[in-house]
């Protein structure tokens, strides 16, 4: 028995009707893929394209629903812009268009947050005054959290370091996490209290088990379990997140958080091999270029993880 071909997303959207996107840049810069669907058919595109991708790699049928945001549109904390100073002395700040060298000046964003979206001529005009005369183009972040308060950097080098008293936060079920302007975090804030729901509601926890977060960044995860279980390993090579996890350990006091720091290939065999046999949970946020293939055979060869999460 043939499993069915692999389904492309662009065959799935030719099958539902149009609207026309909230964004007057959509199509364009390259940010966006589904606002020319409604949210229904977009989330519909997605299982189906999830379902139909989970069967014919790894023969598995059951795949839940995607669930939605509580947020349609301006939902993203973070905007990653370019500031380009030109020939004749004006500056531009926007996105680079996909596949091209050339950019697009946006004056405002509808997947972000209102509070970025709002921000965005204003951190025109505070970009533009800081750019020294040498520099002819600069990455810039701009972040907010819960207080709504807006922060950006990208000019020079460390301009993406926070002071403490300034970092971000966003509060899960009462408890808050801080991150900064230089470290990953999950783009959308709002999904955030019902993943938690979620991953806590799974039947694998207990105090007499570890869980290993890995790619584990400033310990979201790590943090929203640590009371479910003995005890918590956070390994990260990162050093601004990691920085942020002992911020975020100390902050809640926990004395069964540890951070390992160091690549996940070099470290977790040897955290594994000073503890005695068990059935451990593990979880895997990985990076944006997915999970190598070292990292692949170690996990395939790891024995103690009773669930991979």
């Amino acid at each position: 028995m043939h499993n069915p071909p692999v389904i492309q997303i662009e065959e799935l959207r030719n099958n539902y009707v149009k609207i026309t996107p909230l964004c007057p840049s959509f199509g364009v810069c390259g940010g966006c893929s589904f606002q020319d669907l409604s949210y229904t058919d977009e989330l519909e595109v997605k299982y189906i394209w999830l379902k139909n991708l989970f069967q014919t790699q790894l023969g598995w049928s059951h795949v839940e629903p995607v669930v939605p945001s509580p947020k349609e549109y301006h939902y993203r904390h973070r905007l990653d812009l370019k500031l380009a100073r030109f020939k004749d002395g004006h500056c531009e700040l926007g996105f680079t268009l996909p596949g091209r060298k050339r950019m697009m000046e946006i004056p405002e964003c509808v997947i972000a947050r209102q509070e970025l979206s709002d921000f965005i001529p204003q951190l025109k005009l505070e970009t533009v005054k800081q750019l020294p005369p040498d520099y002819r183009e600069a990455n810039i972040t701009v972040r907010s959290g819960d207080e709504k308060k807006v922060y950006w950097g990208g000019i020079g080098r460390r301009s993406l370091q926070m002071e403490e008293k300034d970092y971000l936060w966003t509060e899960i079920q009462g408890r808050k996490i801080f991150y900064s302007l230089d470290t990953f975090f999950q783009a959308n804030l709002f999904i955030l209290p019902k993943l938690m729901e979620i991953l806590r509601g799974f039947p694998i926890w207990g105090k007499d088990k570890l869980f290993f977060d890995l790619y584990g960044g400033v310990g979201l995860f790590g943090l929203n379990v640590a009371d479910q279980v003995k005890e918590v390993y956070l390994i990260e090579e990162n050093k601004s997140s990691i920085k942020l996890a002992r911020h975020n350990i100390h902050h809640h006091q926990l004395d069964n958080f540890f951070v390992i720091e160091g690549r996940l290939e070099e470290k977790l065999s040897s955290v594994l091999e000073n503890l005695a046999d068990s059935q451990h949970i593990a979880m895997i946020d990985p990076p944006r270029a997915g999970l190598s293939k070292s990292v692949v055979e170690m996990l395939n060869g790891v024995n103690k993880f009773k669930h991979l999460v």
